[in-house]
């Protein structure tokens, strides 16, 4: 999987789903008491690699969109 920090690049389709199995596995490997923990770990990770505040923020307002 190629990674990017481009705002005009974007997973394919099928890479989505690769990332939501590996995710999904991840939280369920993690358990029900670390989930949050885990979550917040890998939040931190992903925008220290994003190296952008404004597009995490940005992407946290819409991730809480419809919740």
């Amino acid at each position: 999987m190629t990674h990017t920090t481009s705002a005009t690049s974007a997973l394919t389709i099928p890479d989505l789903e690769t990332v939501y199995d590996t995710l999904a596995t991840a939280i369920d490997q993690a358990g029900q008491d670390k989930a949050s923990l885990f979550l917040v770990k890998l939040a931190l990770l992903n925008a220290n690699a994003l190296a952008n505040a404004d597009v995490f923020q940005t992407h946290v307002q819409a991730a809480l969109q419809d919740l």
